[in-house]
């Protein structure tokens, strides 16, 4: 049966702009335009309703870790609904799904965490956060401690506590966020940010403006500090070596809290099961998602270390926090199928040793075009900055229209690459092989070739 006997498209995108609001969108413009309607997904690719067939670069949303079409996930969700389809973790109840996950997610995170707080999205795992980093100092007596340092450009979310801990401007603009007792540091971006500088001297000089940050506001006031492993929808930006050590110094001199956020980089995109696990860091929470349960359902959580939990459980009482699906026995499920696949077939170990090394130095060939100032990743995570002078790394005037030109010509070239600003970035599934990675990378250059062509056309005053 052809897409148009399945679906009548004209019908299908009428009614979404009649009854959709889509996330992160300018519901006018795409109103105006139509949507593209994605109906059907397998390992690697996704198909839209006109019967294109794309690599999916970005895998979903950064969370398709093991690929579409895995049968053993709608199996496990099948056999948990014909058994219990839903229990809460309310009213001291749980369910076997939820026990057993937990208990594995404390076998593969760091030896020093052995809980998680279960959650439905990374922007409920970062709100969670907030509120037992508070909790936790109100209970030791240090009720004073609120204030969070987090940094500019990062993304934790999009609800309102995470919002406010993300450091994107235009997303404060709307909804008078940050919330109170939240503040910004810089982002440890090299190429936008680091000018003439050496990246190590970079890292460490935009690291210790936590440290100025906390003696600023006083030691007496903050609580914990937050970043991602590698800022992810922020435009895929790698830390200089010196940074997460620097900061990592500076936690532990103060004593403030460090939350790793995972939600990306957790379960295996970075080559190792979290982040933390690949810089060496030692976090006190780590928010989990997306990749969790490879994104075949929703599911989140805080992974909390052991001397924090030490605390929430001795002292605490009722935490009086949580939500509807904490837990979902469906989506517990799912995820422990997710991690099963994961560690059987041993999707981190060949993204660290093997496929992760054939996607970088592919990704790093790209540098050599003309519109790419520079191509950088790590596992499998990458970035091309998009410049119109490479030795001045100079921009081209209204940033992110050369980055939506390019966006379009990737997907007219089938890949799926999204834009921030002038930056495209990639995170593809984990299962991606060198067969794959070769296509992507022949289609990536075929759209920097197109965009590159098609620049004279632009209209940078509209």
């Amino acid at each position: 049966m052809s897409s148009e006997q399945r679906f009548n498209l004209d019908d299908l995108k009428r009614a979404d702009a009649e009854h959709h609001l889509h996330p992160f969108t300018d519901s006018k413009e795409i109103n105006a335009q139509g949507t593209r309607v994605i109906v059907k997904a397998d390992g690697v690719y996704i198909w839209d309703a006109e019967g294109h067939k794309l690599l999916d670069g970005m895998a979903g949303l950064w969370c398709v870790n093991i690929g579409y079409g895995r049968k053993e996930l709608a199996e496990a969700a099948y056999r948990q609904m014909q058994e219990l389809p839903y229990y809460n973790s309310f009213f001291q109840c749980t369910t076997p799904p939820t026990i057993a996950l937990a208990e594995v997610l404390a076998e593969l995170a760091p030896a020093h965490i052995n809980h998680v707080f279960f959650t439905g999205s990374g922007s409920e795992s970062n709100d969670t956060v907030v509120r037992m980093v508070r909790r936790y100092w109100d209970l030791l007596g240090e009720s004073q401690k609120t204030v969070i340092i987090s940094r500019n450009n990062a993304y934790h979310g999009s609800t309102m506590a995470a919002a406010s801990l993300g450091g994107m401007k235009f997303m404060h603009e709307q909804g008078g966020l940050p919330l109170p007792g939240i503040v910004h540091i810089d982002q440890p971006y090299w190429y936008g940010e680091g000018g003439d500088s050496e990246p190590a001297d970079f890292g460490l000089r935009i690291a210790q403006q936590l440290e100025q940050k906390i003696l600023e506001l006083g030691l007496d006031r903050v609580a914990a500090f937050i970043g991602e492993p590698v800022q992810g929808a922020g435009g895929v930006i790698i830390p200089p070596e010196t940074y997460w050590p620097e900061i990592q110094r500076i936690c532990d001199k103060y004593g403030i809290l460090l939350i790793v956020d995972e939600v990306i980089c957790g379960f295996g995109r970075m080559g190792k099961w979290f982040g933390s696990d690949y810089y060496g860091i030692r976090a006190d929470f780590m928010p989990i998602a997306k990749g969790l349960s490879s994104g075949y359902l929703p599911i989140g959580g805080v992974m909390v270390s052991d001397r924090i939990t030490e605390v929430l459980i001795d002292k605490c009482g009722e935490f009086a926090h949580g939500y509807t699906y904490s837990g979902h026995p469906v989506a517990a499920a799912v995820a422990l199928a997710n991690l099963r696949i994961l560690r059987e077939e041993k999707i981190v170990e060949t993204v660290g040793g093997e496929t992760g090394p054939y996607l970088q130095k592919r990704w790093a060939e790209l540098a050599d075009h003309p519109l790419v100032g520079e191509a950088r990743g790590v596992g499998f995570l990458g970035a091309l900055e998009l410049v119109k002078d490479k030795s001045k790394r100079e921009r081209y005037p209204k940033v992110g229209k050369v980055g939506s030109l390019c966006r379009d010509m990737s997907i007219e070239n089938g890949l799926v690459m999204r834009a921030v600003g002038d930056t495209m970035i990639i995170s593809p599934p984990l299962v991606a092989t060198s067969t794959h990675i070769d296509e992507l990378i022949e289609r990536a250059k075929k759209s920097l070739d197109a965009a590159l062509e098609r620049i004279p056309t632009l209209d940078f005053n509209e």
